[in-house]
């Protein structure tokens, strides 16, 4: 059931977010959970940056442990964020574009005005790449 923060909740109900379908309002706690996390954060920003990378590179400029690295690996494979790719000895980790993208895709619709491809927000405006 989606929730609305415009009108009072009901007796015995919570609302947190405004009008967003449960499985996007499911999805995007995962994720802002999961980047809430400075290290895996850190390793979405370096697999954007780099398209792709394998552990130790990724151990490296975390200056962490293998383990410790392997674990938000899991953790963002787990949630789709990421994907690996094995070549080798080593496990190559990307970016899964698409799943990010369906998810950021649906947030934008949900609070776009179906006749534009803009978001206002105070000062801010997001825009929707349609091609």
């Amino acid at each position: 059931m989606a929730t609305n923060l415009v009108d009072p909740p009901q007796e015995g109900t919570t609302q947190r977010f405004p009008t967003l379908p449960d499985h996007l309002e499911k999805n995007l706690v995962k994720v802002f959970k999961l980047l809430s996390d400075e290290t895996r954060l850190r390793i979405m920003l370096y697999l954007a940056q780099e398209e792709e990378l394998f552990v130790t590179a990724l151990c490296e400029r975390l200056n962490q442990s293998q383990p410790a690295v392997s674990h938000h690996l899991a953790l963002l494979r787990d949630a789709g964020l990421i994907e690996a790719r094995r070549d080798g000895k080593h496990n190559f980790y990307s970016i899964c574009r698409s799943h990010f993208h369906s998810i950021m895709g649906e947030l934008f619709n949900s609070f776009n005005d179906p006749n534009e491809n803009i978001i206002r927000i105070d000062n801010f405006v997001l825009t929707q790449d349609l091609s």
